[in-house]
C-alpha cells in the first residue's frame, strides 16, 4: 500500500517525493506513514479568499490554500470523509455533507506569507503548521438549538482519509431510536461538536478528560453537573479548555443526556 500511495503522489507530484517520515516541522502527515511537505502542497491548485466571519482572525484576512476536496482527489484518498488531527490531540471530522455544503480549505498562505509568518492565536499560541478554513460558512441544518457549526482547527499536523461508518460506527447511540427522536437527535449533535475532544476508543479526539462512557455515566447520574459542564465548563471547573455551549436550551441539553446514557452501564435511564 505505501509503494503503490507513493506512485500516485509521484505521478502528481513529480518533482515532490513522498515522505516516509517526517522531515521538517511544516511536513504534514497523511495516513499513518506518509508526509508531503509544505512545498509538495503548494503544487496543488490553489483557492483564496478573504475571511469575514471566522474566530482564528478577529479581521477579514486572506488567506490561500489547497480545497480538502483537491487534496483527496490528488492524493486519491479512500474513504468518504476525512479527519484533520491537530498537535493537541484535538479532531475535527469533514464528512462528505460537510465538505460539499462547505468546501473546506486548508490554509497555506496568511495575507500571501507561509506558516513562520503567520498572526498567534487569541491566547497567543501558533496557528500552523496548517489550520482549516471555509470560504463563506453559512450552516446547512441545525437540530434543537444546535445550529451547523464552522469547522475550522489550527494546529493540524495530519490529515486522514477514512469512511462514515467506521468513524461515527464508534460512538452510534445504543440501541434502535426513531430518526428525530431525542436520542438521534443528540447523537447528531454530539458527533459534530463533542467528538472533537472526547473519544470513544481510538476514534475522536483525545485532548479532553473525560471519554465517551465517562460523560454517559454524567449524563445518566449526574445530569444538572452533565448539563452546567456543557453550557459553563469553566463555572465547574476553571481551567477547563472546552469552549462552552449556554446557547444549548433545555431541550437541547435533554437530548444530549438521552443520547449520552446509552453509552452508560444499564443503557438510557
Amino acid at each position: 500500500m505505501k509503494r503503490v500511495l507513493a506512485a500516485l503522489l509521484l505521478a502528481v507530484l513529480p518533482n515532490s517525493p513522498l515522505h516516509l517520515a517526517r522531515q521538517a516541522p511544516t511536513d504534514l502527515q497523511v495516513g499513518t506513514s506518509h508526509f508531503l511537505s509544505y512545498q509538495d502542497l503548494l503544487q496543488l491548485p490553489q483557492v483564496s479568499f478573504t475571511t469575514s466571519n471566522d474566530p482564528n482572525f478577529p479581521v477579514p484576512t486572506e488567506v490561500g490554500g489547497v480545497p480538502l476536496e483537491q487534496l483527496k482527489r490528488a492524493l486519491h484518498g479512500e474513504g468518504n470523509m476525512m479527519v484533520a488531527i491537530c498537535s493537541d490531540d484535538y479532531r475535527t471530522n469533514y464528512p462528505a455533507s460537510y465538505v460539499t455544503a462547505h468546501h473546506p480549505v486548508l490554509v497555506l498562505k496568511i495575507n500571501g506569507k507561509p506558516p513562520e509568518g503567520w498572526p498567534k492565536t487569541s491566547g497567543g499560541g501558533e496557528l500552523g503548521p496548517y489550520l482549516i478554513a471555509n470560504p463563506d460558512f453559512a450552516p446547512s441544518f441545525k437540530v434543537l438549538s444546535h445550529s451547523d457549526e464552522a469547522q475550522i482547527p489550527f494546529g493540524v499536523v495530519r490529515i486522514d482519509f477514512r469512511t462514515e461508518s467506521e468513524v461515527f460506527g464508534a460512538i452510534s447511540p445504543q440501541g434502535d431510536y426513531a430518526p428525530g427522536s431525542p436520542v438521534m437527535n443528540g447523537y447528531v449533535i454530539a458527533k459534530q461538536n463533542c467528538f472533537r475532544c472526547h473519544n470513544m476508543g481510538a476514534e475522536g479526539g483525545h485532548m479532553a478528560p473525560f471519554p465517551w462512557p465517562l460523560l454517559g455515566t454524567l449524563a445518566k447520574s449526574s445530569p444538572e453537573f452533565f448539563a452546567r459542564y456543557v453550557r459553563t465548563p469553566q463555572a465547574v471547573n476553571p481551567r477547563a479548555r472546552m469552549e462552552g455551549s449556554p446557547q444549548y436550551d433545555d431541550q437541547t441539553i435533554a437530548a444530549l443526556e438521552a443520547y449520552f446514557s446509552t453509552f452508560a452501564a444499564g443503557g438510557q435511564k
